[in-house]
């Protein structure tokens, strides 16, 4: 997958999984959607987003 982060050796990106959740998507419906997943495999998906992020100054934008 060119170096991007995946899931436990499987072909399905971290960001993807990130993505689905971040439209809504509960992790039960994740897992109908990509069924090699289980929910540890969201809630690791989801870990290490915030571990890639917690170092870092991300400005927030105004919506006003």
């Amino acid at each position: 997958m060119g170096g991007v982060p995946c899931i436990r050796g499987l072909r399905i990106p971290v960001a993807t999984v990130v993505n689905m959740i971040a439209e809504g998507m509960s992790p039960e419906e994740i897992i109908v959607e990509l069924p090699s997943l289980d929910s540890s495999d969201v809630a690791a998906a989801l870990r290490f987003a915030a571990d890639t992020i917690s170092d870092r100054e991300i400005p927030l934008q105004s919506t006003a």
